[in-house]
Formats: C-alpha cells, sequence, structure tokens
C-alpha cells in the first residue's frame, strides 16, 4: 500500500523552480532516501509535504486523502511528523517538556476536564507521560528529564528532537539532514538507531542526507534531486552506478 502520493508537484519562488514537476510514490514501512546537491530542492519539497508551503501545481496525498493544502497541525493529528535540517527545539524547556509538549495536540480532554481534573484528564496525562518516558529511555536521555534543551551536547540535541516528532506517535517520519555534524562512528550509530527506530514504532521514512553511509546503509529507495527535478529513483545499487547521479556529484564516485 502506498501511505504517501506526491503527482506532478511545482513550486517556484520569484521565478526559481525550487521544485519541478515532481512526482514519486512512498510504500507503508518504506523507507525512502532523497538526495542531491545543495539547492536541489530537498527541503523545499518537505516543506510541501508538510503544509509549511503550498505547492503552485500538483497533489500529494497521504493514505489515500488528499493533503495537498492541510495545515501542519491538522497533518499531525493524520500521523505526519518531521524534524528539520537546523534544530529547532524548545531551548528553555526541559528535555521532559520538549517532548511532552507536542502531545498537547492530542489530549483527548476539554478545557473544563482539566479544571476540574477529572477522570479522563488523569488517564490522558499519565499517558502522554508514559509515553515520554518510553522516548526517552530509548534515546538514552534517561537522568537528563530536567536539562534544559540548551544545555545538551549537539548529538544528544539530535535525539531529543527526534523523540519530540515520535512523540505524537506518526506513522510517516520526515527527517532532513539527520547526519549534519556527525563523524563516521555516529553516523553508523545512528543508522542503527534509526533501523530500531523503524521496527519499534512501525514507522515509514523519508530521509533527505548528504552523509552517502548514511543514506545508503538505511534507505531501501533512493530518490536524486537536481535543480528541482527527479533526476532518478531506484535502490541504493542503481543510484551508485548511475552517471547522471555521478555527475551531479561533481564528477566523484559515490561509496
Amino acid at each position: 500500500m502506498d501511505i504517501l502520493v506526491v503527482e506532478d508537484l511545482h513550486k517556484s519562488f520569484g521565478g526559481v523552480k525550487a521544485v519541478d514537476d515532481i512526482s514519486f510514490k512512498v510504500r507503508e514501512s518504506e523507507v525512502l532516501g532523497i538526495i542531491g546537491p545543495n539547492g536541489a530542492g530537498k527541503s523545499t519539497l518537505f516543506n510541501l509535504i508538510t503544509g509549511l508551503y503550498r505547492p503552485d501545481k500538483g497533489h500529494i496525498k497521504y493514505r489515500g486523502k488528499e493533503i495537498t493544502r492541510t495545515k501542519p497541525f491538522k497533518l499531525a493529528h493524520m500521523g505526519i511528523s518531521r524534524t528539520f535540517q537546523n534544530l529547532r527545539l524548545f531551548n528553555n524547556l526541559t528535555v521532559f517538556e520538549n517532548i511532552l509538549s507536542p502531545m498537547l495536540i492530542k489530549k483527548g480532554y476539554g478545557p473544563l476536564s482539566a479544571i476540574f481534573r477529572t477522570e479522563r484528564f488523569f488517564i490522558n496525562e499519565s499517558k502522554a507521560e508514559a509515553r515520554a518516558r518510553e522516548l526517552i529511555d530509548f534515546f538514552q536521555l534517561t537522568g537528563k528529564e530536567d536539562y534544559k534543551a540548551s544545555s545538551l551536547p549537539y548529538g544528544e540535541q539530535r535525539k531529543l528532537e527526534l523523540a519530540r516528532a515520535l512523540s505524537t506517535e506518526p506513522k510517516l517520519l520526515l527527517i532532513d539532514e539527520p547526519g549534519a555534524g556527525m563523524n563516521p562512528k555516529e553516523i553508523q550509530v545512528f543508522v542503527d538507531t534509526l533501523k530500531e527506530l523503524k521496527n519499534k514504532f512501525s514507522l515509514t521514512m523519508l530521509i533527505i542526507e548528504h552523509q552517502m553511509s548514511l543514506v545508503m546503509n538505511i534507505s531501501e529507495r533512493i530518490m536524486v534531486m537536481d535543480f528541482g527535478k527527479k533526476l532518478m529513483e531506484g535502490t541504493p545499487d542503481e543510484v551508485k552506478k548511475d552517471k547522471r547521479v555521478i555527475e551531479a556529484y561533481l564528477g566523484e564516485e559515490i561509496d
């Protein structure tokens, strides 16, 4: 089953075609990597899928439902979540508060339940706190629940951003350049973490990445973009050997 279908998507900024007639499908439980040189339109594509931008033309469907002009908070309700290329944590909130805060959209009770502390209020609060602690344990942030996000090392901030994205229990997770700033050893650990994430939480993933060792080891298929267009898509082995892809990466062979 296709969980995401993108058809003939276009987006321009001042005459520059950031996304130019992009079409692709993502199967449920698949990991699709998206690669391409800087300025290829990868992050713009993510912004279109997650409702931050509206396309000039084209359609986006999630589980068969049109979501082309759906607002981001509604997409979160539907099961779509994402991380960003540049960290967007609530720096003055604690680790626990960062993970708990997105769950507000799925509280399951109204203002009166909160004011009068009804049974529904306590049940939903307990579920949210249990989910937050599960994610804290999974990402090995135990003992740092009360640390402010800004006090964490960069690698742990990346983990926290992923944990926060998972707090709303998404089925489709878009991850924008998770390997930025990581060394080869950290990348291998992160690949293992992503694989475990996918299985534990039954996720479908779209990953934008420049680190080829990361994207080649986690992706089942890869789509290559260049100047806003889809250059090709295929298995990691097919992508490695494609002359057009090698040329897009300045003539260098992909390891």
